[in-house]
């Protein structure tokens, strides 16, 4: 079987743009100067580029090749260093405790798997470290603005609710953001926002 994003990122066109998702570059204030942040799910890296503009130390996973190279290619183009590995968030494991923050942009997964990469996403992050992402929630198939056709590979609130319940919820946001990001996020959306102290 075939890695969809990995041929769906290799075109010379950053297909959701350069720019950061409009979450991050509201909520990034939080993280403290120099931090150690893994990024999850980063795709091409412009978030992770972002990140890494601000000061901090970055690691990007993906599971598409094409994307952690574009990644490396944006990192450069900005002057910054960064880290990519290649991961599949479903699978493979991930480092605990090791990181001062985490985030994850629409990194949008079966519903059999969303919980258990959530739960990796925090396991990453000392404690006292801040988790955040913004994804998709199921409403947004009504939208066609963006994101996973089937509710399948969306969010349910009540689900991130329960998965984050253990911890310090310093944001929760369910309802509609405006989403202007390259070719794929188009306008209105419907998305999950999360931001948590671990």
């Amino acid at each position: 079987m075939g890695n969809t994003w990995h041929e769906r990122f290799g075109s010379d066109q950053y297909i959701y743009g350069e720019e950061p998702n409009q979450f991050i570059r509201e909520q990034f204030h939080r993280l403290k100067k120099g931090s150690s942040i893994v990024a999850f799910a980063e795709g091409e890296g412009r978030n992770a580029v972002f990140i890494a503009r601000q000061g901090h130390h970055v690691t990007a996973y993906d599971y598409a090749e094409n994307g952690l190279s574009k990644t490396e290619a944006l990192a450069k183009r900005y002057e910054v260093k960064l880290s990519t590995e290649l991961k599949d968030l479903t699978r493979d494991s991930v480092p605990v405790e090791e990181f001062e923050a985490a985030f994850m942009v629409f990194g949008h997964f079966s519903k059999n798997d969303q919980k258990n990469v959530i739960n990796k996403l925090i396991s990453t992050v000392k404690p006292e470290g801040i988790i955040m992402f913004e994804v998709y929630s199921e409403d947004q198939v009504k939208y066609g603005t963006g994101g996973p056709k089937s509710v399948d590979m969306l969010y349910n609130p009540f689900d991130v609710l329960q998965w984050i319940k253990d911890y310090h919820v310093l944001h929760f946001f369910y309802g509609e953001q405006e989403r202007v990001e390259g070719e794929l996020h188009r306008g209105t959306g419907h998305v999950i926002q999360v931001i948590i102290k671990k």
